[in-house]
């Protein structure tokens, strides 16, 4: 029997880590299985086509929020053309279907939860030439009323590597890897608040699949554990395996800030700059809200940490703030921007929660007089705090910090609107509104339309003082986004040296030439005015220079003249 494992990913460059364990699992027993992953983007003929040039008599898809219309067509075209063909779906997306969905889509069976087991337990039926039986993770249509009972594996080592068997894409250069499966925690919004019990692979098996990883030279290897850090000693060691035997991989872990003991920042500070990016979910800062979430964080000790990660400057923080929760109007979820903003994160991520099916909030939506939109990706739209209006704003604000900090090209700009507006949160909602009024959310701008449509806002908005502050600042960020070509410099900056100042400026130039020819590389320079800047009262010249080198990204150094 063939067996046809594919997916739908939502880029290329993402490679699949639930295919290639449910590979491995299944084995031989199963018969002959083969892995085809594809892309939402692909025209659905196309892979139509490939699916059915396999020629399996199975095919199972992985389903996931942002490709279940996809996949589902694809269903209906599979079954029109090959009516004998047998199509299973799991995934986190297809695990709590109501009991009609066997009548709306001809499928034979629906593997619930984690997958290893009853996909076997159906793949090893069928090749057997006999009927599987529906039972815990699997979901039939002669019984399509049972409850979605998951299966799980009581140790994880049972699976085999799919990395040493070779199941796993490795040419993207990126490849998610898993280290334990479950979470401590019960986040209502979260799917794995319905797995409280952390299972961990061996730490043999652990160090012997992230040797291979790190031999390979994959670029990029992404930890999807839930909370990788919830046990502080098997952390460490991981840790302690990594920086002793990497050799040039950047590692994306999930963590609990709050979590981290003295001996794990201790040993963080040891990790070479680039190495490692923490994801840390702060969600909210309202304790009315963590406790409706059921989520007990200590914010003082959370905030304590990340300071400390940060004053190290090594590790690459990303936090995450949820909107819409229970419990948490517009203003505070703006409180809470400020409140996160302040710890400095190198990528603040703003979104609107979405209530995942099977998930407790998703259960309790109507009791909370939630509303949210009942197709993928299932995005809150009114919450009783919070209306349609005001998330809309706050997706808004979500945007405009992706664009601006986390591009992190305009920092003196945003320093200085925080400094003349009041705060981070309303300087993004003013700027917001800017933004809406001008259509700016509705097409694509490239970074040049960016600064412009910044410079505009600041023409129209400010006055004085505060304008020629904004000006210069946005000038400053302009100059260190891209190199300035002095003929062509954008209205915002000011080149009008006197002879002094271009003497100065010669001069300075000169000597940095020769420290760059000693050196290697080619040196470019641009100077301008500023009448604002925070470090320096009154008139000054900055200089600018643009060090090229082959091979590498142009470095560029500011010097007041």
């Amino acid at each position: 029997m063939r067996t046809l494992l594919t997916t739908l990913h939502s880029k290329y460059i993402h490679p699949s880590l639930a295919l290639p364990c449910l590979a491995a699992y299944c084995g031989e027993v199963c018969g002959e299985i083969s892995i085809r992953e594809f892309t939402v983007h692909a025209p659905k003929e196309n892979v139509l086509a490939q699916i059915l040039g396999c020629q399996p008599e199975v095919v199972a898809f992985s389903v996931y929020i942002w490709n279940r219309r996809e996949t589902l067509e694809l269903v209906d075209a599979l079954s029109a053309v090959r009516p004998d063909l047998k199509i299973v779906l799991g995934g986190p997306e297809i695990s709590f279907e109501p009991a009609d969905f066997f009548t709306r889509y001809p499928v034979d069976a629906l593997v619930c939860g984690e997958g290893e087991i009853p996909l076997r337990t159906l793949l090893s039926a069928w090749s057997l030439g006999e009927a599987p039986q529906p039972g815990k993770g699997v979901r039939l249509p002669s019984c399509s009323d049972q409850q979605n009972t998951p299966c799980l594996l009581e140790t994880l080592d049972e699976i085999p590597s799919p990395f040493a068997g070779g199941l796993v894409d490795l040419s993207r250069g990126f490849v998610y890897y898993e280290t334990s499966r479950g979470c401590p925690y019960r986040c209502s919004f979260c799917l794995s608040a319905l797995d409280l019990r952390v299972r961990s692979y061996s730490m043999g098996r652990i160090r012997s699949d992230l040797k291979q990883l790190i031999n390979q030279q994959i670029r990029q290897i992404k930890l999807v554990d839930r909370t990788f850090n919830f046990n502080a000693e098997r952390s460490r060691e991981i840790f302690r395996f990594i920086l002793e035997n990497n050799i040039n991989s950047h590692f994306h872990f999930e963590i609990g800030a709050h979590m981290l003991d003295a001996l794990t920042l201790d040993l963080l500070e040891k990790v070479p700059a680039g190495m490692f990016q923490f994801e840390i979910g702060v969600q909210s800062t309202v304790p009315e809200t963590l406790q409706n979430i059921e989520r007990p964080v200590s914010m003082e000790r959370l905030a304590e940490n990340i300071k400390r990660l940060r004053k190290s400057g090594n590790i690459h923080l990303h936090l995450d703030l949820i909107a819409g929760l229970p419990g948490e109007n517009y203003e505070q979820f703006c409180q809470s921007i400020d409140w996160t903003s302040e710890l400095h994160p190198h990528h603040l991520q703003l979104e609107p929660v979405k209530l995942l099916p099977g998930s407790p909030l998703r259960n309790q939506a109507e009791e909370l007089k939630i509303r949210f939109d009942p197709n993928p990706p299932y995005t809150v739209l009114e919450t009783p705090e919070l209306s349609f209006e005001e998330l809309e704003r706050l997706r808004g604000i979500g945007r405009l910090t992706d664009l601006l900090w986390n591009s992190a090209k305009f920092k003196f700009l945003l320093q200085a609107l925080k400094d003349e507006v009041g705060s981070l949160s309303h300087s993004f909602e003013q700027l917001q509104d800017f933004w809406t009024v001008q259509g700016y959310f509705d097409q694509p701008l490239s970074l040049r339309n960016v600064f412009s449509g910044l410079y505009r806002y600041v023409q129209e908005s400010f006055e004085g003082k505060p304008k020629s502050i904004l000006v210069d600042a946005l000038a400053r960020d302009f100059a260190h986004s891209e190199r300035v070509v002095p003929n062509s410099a954008p209205d915002y900056f000011k080149t009008d040296l006197t002879d002094s100042e271009k003497k100065s400026v010669r001069d300075m130039v000169r000597e940095e030439v020769n420290i760059v020819h000693e050196a290697g590389g080619k040196l470019q320079h641009f100077a301008a005015v500023f009448d604002c800047l925070p470090e320096r009262d009154g008139r000054a010249v900055l200089l600018f220079l643009y060090l090229t080198r082959s091979g590498e990204s142009m470095q560029v150094k500011e010097v007041i003249v």
